[in-house]
């Protein structure tokens, strides 16, 4: 049951005083104060004081540092104290040589949740907030040094935005989430079993939302041991005179939006108004069509952000390309695939991830050695093993994906299809023409379908006509507006699925996606869980220098054409790609998304 009118209507000065008073209607101050800050309070003896201000700076999210006639000693309605790191029940009363830290709670922004028309499911039934120890690491400080904690609070999906809106413009009440989705993501398991606080109710259509919790400080101090210290009980929290500072809206183009990212796990993921609206400028450019493919008909908006978004999040990408359309010809491939695969991995790479690529076995030593030749020109930015994947038996698939076949210990997290021959409803596999072209084509089609039922596993498809790996996704689309799309048509989804007026042209605008979400203050903050993780200069020259280039995309079309690789639609020996001069129409496309792209500002987190 919320709390009363009565109590609801008072000042914090007002609420203070009944607090002194021992009102027994105030177990909690959640929905208390609304409008006002309310603060976590931390006091420690002065010889940890400097280690603690270094541990709130590191991880600012968690401690974001914040009340006239205000007396601390008996301002909060129930205390816990600490000795030796052991929690003790009883208030000494011994505050000699103690240091006090007041730090902002999302209490601060539940009220203005409330004005948005969004529920506050603890407030509505009663409750403590829910608080849980995660498995994220906090940046240690001196002797201070735990896991992060975070509340959660169930809200509708469809509200996911204004909480993230509200909230984000609230910092000193924790600011916008760091996670949306799946619980053990956080290494919480059991949200029914809160390590502090109340277990709240998620109603039907509520996902499971977490901000980070000043509750982090209590785990410091359990983990430091000073001799003496002393800390609100979470939930009683010190309300402060401090207006909730939301008014003071920043840029709105810096407001992180929401984007489900994953259904299994569930996984949501934040980026800045500004960084979605070039990430669309992008998918404008690739999607543009001067060899009349009719590719337009198959465009879905926000692929390209989707796939990025969770591609950020990722640790270890496959990556795999290889159209064998020239049948007559040896080597069968096309120039449009391996241009796209090899800037999607030299960004990866700059942004730490691990990147394997995947080919057909009939070419593993030409391809082993187009990769040599790209490392050598410095278009690839290091080595990247390059495997290939063969139908062995029921399990070859899950045991190339996971560790000892383990569904629960994927390798990658990632897989992505650009420009690969998929797999037709027929089984076999087509070109353009309509020319089956199976006996080419390894299965790694087979990799895709057994990733949809591996958990933590995203895939991403990359195509220009409708008969590529991950086209499965739009098959009815291909089948109905392609040419002989009824044929042709890929069976075999992906998660995502980028459509392009060239297939290269969609592996540089997943580049430069990542980049733009790698200098996106918003999304650097969630992806980090809100730690005061700070990017280098030389990192960031580095993913810069790392962005696809016309020297760069040139140079390697040349190194393809040196070893016999043709043009996709005309099969010219030349330097174009599906029928298209390099030069003006792919260096224009590649001058324009670096234009859109390196007009972003770095962020500062």
């Amino acid at each position: 049951m919320e709390k009363s009118d009565t109590l609801k209507s008072l000042s914090p000065a007002e609420l203070r005083l009944l607090i002194r008073q021992e009102d027994p209607r105030i177990k909690t101050t959640s929905g208390l104060a609304e409008g006002y800050q309310q603060a976590n309070v931390v006091i420690l003896p002065k010889h940890l004081a400097d280690d603690f201000e270094d541990f709130c700076h590191k991880n600012p999210t968690s401690c974001p540092p914040l009340a006239k006639h205000a007396d601390i000693r008996t301002d909060i309605s129930q205390y816990y104290v600490y000795e030796e790191g052991r929690m003790q029940a009883v208030d000494p009363g011994f505050w000699s040589d103690m240091v006090c830290f007041y730090q902002g709670c999302s209490f601060g922004f539940e009220g203005r949740l409330k004005q948005a028309g969004v529920p506050v499911r603890n407030v509505e039934q009663g409750k403590n907030v829910s608080m849980y120890r995660t498995a994220v690491p906090c940046i240690p400080a001196g002797a201070f040094s735990c896991p992060l904690v975070v509340t959660m609070r169930p809200v509708p999906a469809a509200m996911l935005d204004t909480v993230v809106e509200v909230t984000h413009l609230n910092p000193l009440a924790h600011g916008a989430p760091v996670h949306i989705g799946d619980p053990a993501l956080l290494g919480v398991q059991d949200l029914s079993s809160p390590d502090y606080g109340d277990a709240v109710e998620l109603q039907p259509g509520d996902v499971p939302v977490f901000w980070a919790c000043g509750v982090t400080a209590i785990e410091a101090i359990l983990s430091s041991k000073p001799p003496l210290a002393f800390s609100h009980s979470p939930g009683c929290m010190f309300l402060t005179d401090g207006v909730d500072p939301a008014a003071s809206a920043p840029d709105p183009e810096l407001i992180p939006l929401s984007f489900l990212v994953s259904h299994n796990p569930l996984m949501y993921s934040l980026a800045s108004k500004s960084a979605v609206a070039k990430i669309r400028q992008l998918e404008t450019i690739i999607g543009e069509d001067p060899g009349q493919r009719g590719i337009k008909a198959l465009f879905v908006q926000d692929e390209l952000l989707r796939s990025c978004l969770a591609l950020s999040h990722a640790s270890s990408v496959a990556i795999t390309t290889g159209f064998p359309t020239h049948f007559m010809h040896s080597p069968a491939d096309e120039t449009d695939g391996p241009p796209g695969a090899i800037a999607m991995a030299t960004m990866l790479l700059s942004l730490g991830k691990q990147v394997t690529l995947v080919m057909d076995k009939r070419e593993q030593d030409m391809n082993r050695a187009i990769i040599d030749e790209a490392v050598r020109k410095g278009v690839l930015k290091s080595e990247v093993p390059l495997v290939t994947f063969e139908d062995s038996g029921p399990d070859s698939a899950l045991h190339f994906l996971c560790h000892n076949g383990d569904p629960h210990t994927p390798r990658y997290d990632h897989l992505i299809a650009i420009e690969r021959s998929g797999r037709a409803a027929d089984g076999n596999y087509y070109n353009m023409r309509g020319i089956n072209i199976k006996h080419l084509v390894d299965p790694i089609d087979n990799l895709f379908i057994a990733a949809e039922e591996i958990p933590g596993i995203t895939t991403s498809g990359i195509g220009d006509g409708g008969n590529e790996l991950g086209m499965g996704k739009l098959k009815e689309k291909v089948a109905n507006l392609m040419p002989s799309g009824s044929l042709i048509a890929c069976d075999v989804p992906a998660d995502y699925a980028i459509t392009a007026g060239v297939s290269n042209w969609g592996g540089y605008a997943v580049a430069c996606g990542l980049y733009l979400l790698h200098t996106c203050p918003s999304h650097q903050r969630y992806l980090k869980k809100g730690l005061g993780l700070t990017t280098p200069e030389d990192q960031l020259q580095d993913w810069t220098a790392n962005l696809p280039s016309v020297d760069k995309e040139e140079s390697i079309l040349s190194t393809l054409m040196s070893f016999g690789i043709r043009s996709g639609k005309t099969g010219n020996l030349a330097m174009e790609v599906d029928g298209l001069t390099f030069h003006p129409t792919h260096s224009d496309i590649i001058t324009r998304l670096l234009e859109v792209t390196r007009g972003s500002k770095p962020a500062n987190t």
